[in-house]
């Protein structure tokens, strides 16, 4: 939900002002709520673990 409102609002938005920005992001939260869409995974729960595990073994063997 936070990567569409961030692709379709905040990276193609130009605001010249915070209350530009405010405003914009209200406006597409109201039209979410007035007709909501089910977010779709596209990936199992498992291939979503085995790839935080694959991140985690990474960092953890970084050395820091």
């Amino acid at each position: 939900w936070f990567a569409e409102l961030t692709q379709k609002k905040l990276k193609r938005g130009v605001h010249r002002s915070v209350q530009a920005l405010e405003h914009d992001i209200r406006t597409w939260l109201t039209d979410w709520n007035e007709h909501p869409r089910p977010f779709i995974w596209t990936k199992t729960a498992d291939e979503i673990l085995d790839k935080v595990a694959h991140y985690c073994r990474r960092i953890s063997d970084s050395g820091h």
